[in-house]
């Protein structure tokens, strides 16, 4: 049966409420068997409306599985996309803390800052001309599903992707500086490096994560606003966060970014 923009607007406050009291909350595909993508990507619109109407800004977008490792983490097969607000950003080497979190997970990935709108199908040079600056960036993942294991793509897209939170380095530099497919990424915990990779192991460059979103919006019939934050997604899979952890991500030619984990 399809579902109406009643469902949607009713599945969203289930998963807002989830997270506004870091409760788990079954999978929609329990009840909802043959939840279309197209349904799925509503009811995170009508999420991010119940957020905006209490205050937020939407400031950018996320990529997510867009690694072969992260899609193997998660059994899933396809990168899709959410939404980033201004209140889910953490200052570089700010505190996180964990309470009002279900089970929070850090990764490692690239951020870009765009210059000008993106609409539609467009080539990695019309990206390139678009983004004014790259920088290092980790996101935390909090989905609101019971286990963070196994769930089909639609509840992931319908729980904004399992967007939380993100951190973004202070040094931007412009994207044509860089060999963005060939930049060795290393991400520590209390000085001990947990995860590494190279930066092709976002998209293979992680410049084609913001075609595959222009091309994903299109399908929707909206577009990459001008000053726009873009997280490419994930180089690795991502690492489960305990109370009083030092995370630090360096990318060469970027600098690093850290965050400290507080109960």
């Amino acid at each position: 049966m399809a579902l109406t923009a009643q469902n949607h607007q009713e599945l969203a406050r289930l998963l807002d409420q989830a997270r506004l009291e870091a409760r788990e909350v079954p999978p929609l595909t329990r009840t909802h068997a043959e939840l279309p993508l197209r349904d799925a990507y509503a009811i995170q619109a009508e999420g991010i409306q119940l957020r905006t109407a209490r205050g937020e800004r939407v400031i950018g977008m996320k990529m997510g599985l867009t690694s072969e490792a992260k899609r193997k983490q998660m059994n899933l097969d396809s990168p899709v996309y959410g939404v980033l607000t201004d209140k889910m950003q953490v200052p570089a080497g700010g505190v996180f803390r964990l309470q009002g979190f279900i089970h929070p997970k850090i990764e490692p990935e690239i951020a870009f800052r765009t210059s000008r709108e993106l609409r539609g199908k467009i080539s990695r040079e019309e990206a390139l001309d678009a983004c004014s600056s790259a920088m290092v960036a980790m996101e935390i993942l909090d989905s609101r599903y019971v286990d963070f294991k196994y769930f089909s793509l639609p509840d992931v897209v319908a729980d904004n992707s399992s967007s939380s939170m993100f951190v973004l380095g202070t040094t931007e530099r412009p994207p044509r500086e860089l060999e963005l497919a060939k930049l060795p990424m290393s991400m520590e915990v209390n000085g001990v490096q947990v995860q590494s990779a190279l930066s092709s192991a976002i998209s293979g460059d992680p410049l084609l994560s913001v075609v595959q979103l222009c091309e994903l919006l299109a399908e929707r019939g909206e577009s990459l606003p001008a000053g726009s934050i873009v997280l490419a997604g994930a180089a690795t899979v991502a690492h489960m966060m305990k109370p009083g952890d030092q995370v630090r991500l360096t990318v060469e030619g970027l600098g690093s970014v850290s965050v400290s984990v507080a109960a």
